[in-house]
């Protein structure tokens, strides 16, 4: 009985799909938030005078507060709970939106702050939900759960960029801030009442459903973080070096695209808003098909550590490869092909590295991935301001476009090497802190 009840459960639409769904529109939002600057930064660039290296620093300064509070915000949400931590999130970045357009304007110090305000917020976002997914997600449901909710990030920029083209020719560009701020708070209004960070305290959630997700439970008993057992780990290092490969090529491709249609290709900025959302369309699908596959393979029997490094070399091999092929493009059209499949492989990633850290360590998710993360947003300082320089002092983006595919290559060779997909062994630890304390201690 039991058993056909968690078959059951696995196929019906449950509670765990709704937290699922609402933290996939908490990281569409996010994006939303995160991205339209990156296309009202042209338009800001015109009215306020930045050259290329200034708007660099602008869209990188996020990436400070981003980087400073990621790790914190994973001990936070394994401490006081995924749901109060991402909901604070959410209203931190949402008001630093807001005011962003009054920053621009008084200073471009301001501005700077704000930015970094902003990456405050959102740094909370991806160890929050993985500390609900650690508890929400079944092992066989890991992937697809991580790659719906990482969809939100190509969706966030399709509608960032589309929309904040539209809004900038009908409204001009602050408006853009005030629209896209304001989503966050209308997201509150049903995350608030509708979530729980314990599935056993959902009082609308079925017997069935609470069965399927206390038989894999992720062992949430011990709470300190065995911080030199994972941090000596080759493999959470395989994860932690794909994710800053995976970041130097997405944070390329989202604070420079509009730029590259704008300034190499000669678009409009509604239409090199347009483009560069296109690309994120095919990221979206390939993510969301993807995973679909790889967890009907670990179902079917096939090695997780094969499914995860099959993907990654896929993903990583396709993102160089198309980025070299860009190099010289003239055509509108053709880059625009070549974009979306270099965004495709971006995709295809979605089901690599932040699974693996549900794989290795579901317990202590929220944290390793906010350490994982922490390392990733470099690429979006470094990265983002590096890719600004390249352009201002060669003229062309066929450099940046060079260095991202050498760093992919890279990323694919060291997971290859170090990863892994079987549970680090933490009874050895247990057994140290059970030992009994000598008399007085």
């Amino acid at each position: 009985m039991g058993t056909s009840m968690t078959a059951a459960a696995g196929r019906s639409l449950g509670r765990r799909h709704i937290v699922l769904a609402l933290c996939f529109l908490a990281l569409f939002i996010a994006y939303t938030d995160r991205v339209n600057i990156s296309v009202a930064a042209v338009a800001m660039r015109e009215e306020l005078g930045w050259s290329q290296t200034t708007k660099g620093f602008v869209l990188s300064a996020f990436f400070i507060g981003y980087l400073l509070f990621m790790i914190a915000s994973g001990w936070l949400a394994r401490r006081y709970g995924g749901k109060r931590v991402l909901a604070a999130a959410v209203i931190t970045w949402s008001l630093f939106t807001l005011l962003t357009p009054w920053a621009a304007r008084h200073s471009l110090g301001v501005l700077i702050a704000v930015r970094i305000g902003l990456g405050i917020g959102e740094a909370a976002v991806l160890p929050a939900a993985f500390e609900l997914f650690s508890r929400w997600v079944p092992m066989l449901e890991r992937t697809r759960a991580v790659a719906r909710f990482l969809s939100g990030v190509p969706l966030g920029q399709v509608v960032g960029f589309i929309g904040t083209g539209w809004i900038i020719a009908h409204s001009g560009w602050p408006m853009a801030f005030y629209v896209f701020g304001a989503l966050g708070l209308v997201w509150l209004a049903f995350w608030l009442p509708g979530v729980r960070d314990n599935p056993a305290t959902d009082p609308h959630i079925s017997r069935a459903e609470l069965e399927l997700l206390q038989a894999q439970k992720a062992g949430h008993g011990a709470q300190e973080f065995p911080w030199r057992r994972y941090l000596t780990s080759p493999a959470v290092w395989a994860i932690f070096v794909a994710h800053f490969c995976h970041n130097w090529a997405l944070y390329l491709l989202i604070s420079w695209l509009p730029s590259y249609f704008r300034e190499q290709l000669g678009l409009s900025i509604s239409s090199a808003g347009a483009f560069a959302a296109a690309p994120w369309l095919a990221c979206f699908a390939v993510a969301n098909l993807s995973a679909i596959v790889v967890d009907k393979a670990i179902a079917a029997g096939v090695a997780v550590i094969l499914t995860r490094r099959v993907t990654m070399t896929i993903g990583f091999a396709g993102i160089a490869t198309f980025l070299m092929l860009m190099r010289d493009v003239h055509s509108a059209t053709t880059a625009l092909a070549l974009v979306c499949a270099a965004t495709a492989c971006v995709g295809i990633l979605m089901s690599t590295f932040l699974p693996n850290a549900l794989d290795i360590a579901p317990g202590h998710s929220a944290v390793l991935v906010g350490i994982s993360n922490t390392i990733a947003t470099i690429p979006g300082i470094a990265g983002v301001a590096i890719t600004g320089w390249l352009i201002d002092t060669s003229g062309t983006y066929a450099s940046a476009f060079l260095l991202t595919a050498a760093v992919c290559v890279g990323g694919a060779l060291f997971y290859l090497l170090c990863g892994s997909a079987r549970p680090i062994d933490l009874t050895e630890i247990a057994s140290h802190d059970e030992r009994p304390q000598p008399s007085g201690a």
